[in-house]
């Protein structure tokens, strides 16, 4: 093996500029995902990036063991910085348990934007319907779809509660139903608690607001907000559902993942929720607490532009 100081010239300036490249673009993905940890705008746009940087930094990583190893532990700290970040959004395990104790015990609950003015409300509650859930939660729900999505569901589903574009359907009774405001000046999220035949589950459904440039404050006084209502919530058993506009790894969701859960998928995938053409980012979350998840995957259903959440505890 000819040694790199024994190498042509033209060889060991090649190398020396590859060298000098990966280190340059390894000091910046060090920097990118560092910039994730920090609330507001930056953390959102880190985080909606954030899985596709892995891609980034196993070329690196590869592009270093083959033209220049002795930069290799430059690309490896980014690379275990970016696993430590991702770790809210890695996937999960399946739970453990036999066929019988899960149909006997468990609750399925789906959850999906169902996209105002799409015509798709009632195709997306059939859909989701068919997938045998326990509880549905449809969210951005304008008066049409919701009359769409009623008339769908009334038959399986008696019991409902809707507010403002946010909704709720079960086969189980629902007791202590209320509309949440989080915060803000209008109902964008509800909390019900459901009759299930092994336990209560209080169910909150959320539709956090959207994030623009210059423009997130309303979300992340929601997701303030819903961590505030969780934290002093007595159920034993919770479960939270719905989009909230924001990345597995958003620092804005620091405060709830403090007070449950975020389920993870168990599918093997990062459970990617929007566009549903090519799902980029996981925007629809799903949080628990008092509760074990069996699975969780996601599922097209309608028109919508989001994949639907579909999660089974117990």
């Amino acid at each position: 093996m000819i040694d790199v100081e024994h190498r042509p010239p033209r060889i060991r300036r090649s190398a020396t500029a590859a060298a000098r490249w990966i280190a340059v673009a390894s000091a910046a993905l060090l920097l990118i995902v560092a910039c994730g940890w920090i609330p507001g705008v930056v953390g959102t746009a880190v985080a909606a990036v954030l899985p596709w940087l892995g891609l980034v930094l196993l070329a690196l990583v590869v592009g270093a063991l083959l033209r220049a190893r002795r930069v290799i532990v430059l690309v490896l700290v980014p690379a275990l910085l970016w696993v430590l970040a991702m770790a809210p959004a890695f996937p999960g395990l399946p739970g453990q348990t036999s066929a019988e104790s899960a149909s006997a015990s468990a609750l399925t609950v789906v959850s999906q934007n169902v996209r105002a003015r799409s015509g798709g409300a009632a195709a997306s509650a059939t859909e989701l319907a068919q997938s045998g859930a326990d509880v549905i939660a449809l969210v951005e729900l304008d008066g049409d779809s919701l009359s769409a999505a009623q008339n769908a569901l009334a038959a399986d589903y008696p019991h409902s509660y809707t507010v403002g574009t946010v909704g709720v359907w079960s086969r189980y009774p629902l007791a202590n139903a209320e509309p949440l405001t989080l915060g803000l000046s209008w109902k964008r999220a509800l909390r019900v608690e459901v009759q299930a035949p092994s336990a209560p589950v209080a169910v909150y459904v959320l539709h956090a607001a959207s994030v623009r440039p210059g423009h997130q404050q309303d979300r992340d006084t929601m997701l303030s907000g819903i961590a505030e209502q969780v934290a002093v919530d007595p159920a034993e058993s919770l479960l939270v559902v719905g989009d909230f506009n924001a990345p597995s790894t958003d620092p804005s969701l620091s405060a709830l993942r403090a007070e449950a859960d975020g389920v993870r998928p168990t599918d093997g995938t990062l459970g990617f929720t929007w566009p549903v053409a090519f799902p980029l980012v996981r925007i629809d979350q799903v949080f628990v607490r008092g509760l074990d998840v069996v699975t969780s995957t996601t599922m097209r259903a309608g028109n919508s532009d989001h994949l639907a959440t579909l999660t089974r505890v117990r």
